[in-house]
């Protein structure tokens, strides 16, 4: 007997409401996981292990005698942000929230579970992962350094996002890259700090580290190749000065964004030279510490065709999509695909969306069905039962 998808739809929209009121920030995620674990034993699923890479979930579904595995991962964290809004099911912890959709993305994949579990019709093993702590990039390495690939192997693996912007309805993706690497910097500069009054007695660390900070601005314009695609965004500039008081330390934080590794190399090669390069004209000490946080997400050609294939089965062909250009946002999903091939693709969230990472954000229940119905898709198109 099938799923009802009206029903199914209803369920994921009581679930989704659920998380969302609920949201807890990565590897904080135990309600969250004890929550998509029960539901999984509740769909009939032959294994459900919990507290894999900290907070994660992995579920297993076998059908057939097929030796072939598909993965489809969805990830669980929210962020460290307030909620606004009156929404009866908004927020009940204070400064977290799900305002990039991950409360949609584990309802969409519940559903795919339920809706793979009663109906079948695909020959091997399907493994739901639930994934903890994205959004700073760890969670997906976490799962892997707990044996992952060898307790639970699967030979490809799929993923979605919601994105705002793009009618509900609407999927998208892109073979090769498709999102960025993300890299993070802080630069020191230490000086000696003094009276507002007589910066001369001292060898204060301010003018300096606004040179720096317009310094790296020309590391895109000036130092990458204009075919390269390249981002250095200075976030953060602290200091340890007052109002009457000249600074002897700054901090200057933030983060770079790229799609190839030598990019990358360049960048921090780049950013070296002119910090500790202002500081020496401003008399200054510089330290630069630079680390890579995401790599980049690379699609499998093949599998994007195939999720082009399955995606024709559940969306409208003038909203199945070619996505043109890579986004410069970062994803741990390219963790997984670092060890199988795979595709990552985008759910049309609505054109009037707040952005994603925004107190106002929510995820629209209108795309929960289409993301379950894809995952299903191509579950039983790359598992064929005939």
């Amino acid at each position: 007997m099938s799923v009802d998808h009206q029903m199914l739809e209803q369920q994921m929209i009581a679930w989704r409401r659920d998380l969302h009121s609920h949201p807890e920030f990565g590897f904080e995620e135990k309600r969250t996981a004890a929550f998509v674990a029960q539901k999984l034993r509740e769909f009939g699923l032959d294994e459900v292990v919990e507290a894999v890479g900290g907070t994660g979930v992995v579920g297993t579904l076998r059908r057939g005698g097929g030796n072939r595995s598909i993965a489809l991962r969805a990830d669980m964290d929210a962020l460290r942000i307030s909620e606004q809004g009156e929404k009866s099911y908004r927020s009940q912890t204070a400064g977290v929230m799900h305002a990039c959709g991950h409360d949609g993305h584990t309802a969409m994949l519940l559903g795919a579970a339920r809706m793979l579990a009663e109906d079948g019709d695909f020959d091997g093993t399907v493994r739901f992962i639930f994934q903890p702590a994205e959004e700073w990039g760890k969670g997906a390495l976490a799962m892997l350094d707990d044996g992952l690939m060898t307790r639970f192997p699967f030979d490809e693996i799929y993923g979605l996002h919601n994105m705002p912007g793009l009618p509900v309805g609407v999927f998208q993706t892109r073979a090769g890259a498709i999102m960025s690497a993300e890299d993070n910097f802080e630069i020191v500069l230490k000086g000696v700090g003094g009276h507002a009054a007589r910066p001369h007695s001292g060898n204060e660390v301010l003018v300096a580290a606004c040179a720096v900070v317009t310094n790296l601005q020309t590391i895109v314009s000036r130092r990458l190749d204009p075919t390269d695609i390249g981002v250095v965004s200075v976030t953060e500039l602290l200091t340890d000065g007052t109002r009457n008081a000249l600074p002897g330390l700054a901090r200057i934080l933030g983060d770079a964004r790229s799609f190839r590794p030598e990019v990358s190399a360049e960048i921090e090669k780049q950013m070296r030279l002119i910090a500790e390069g202002t500081a020496l004209a401003h008399n200054v000490a510089a330290e630069v510490t630079y680390t890579r946080e995401f790599v980049p997400l690379l699609n499998d050609a093949a599998l994007v065709e195939e999720a082009f294939a399955a995606a024709r089965s559940v969306f409208a062909s003038d909203n199945i999509r070619v996505r043109r250009e890579p986004m410069t946002g970062s994803e741990d999903f390219a963790r997984f695909l670092e060890h199988v091939p795979g595709c990552f693709a985008f759910l049309g969230n609505g054109e009037a969306s707040s952005p994603l990472h925004n107190p106002n954000y929510d995820f629209n229940d209108d795309g929960l069905l289409h993301g379950a119905k894809f995952h299903a898709s191509i579950v039983r198109r790359r598992l064929n039962a005939s």
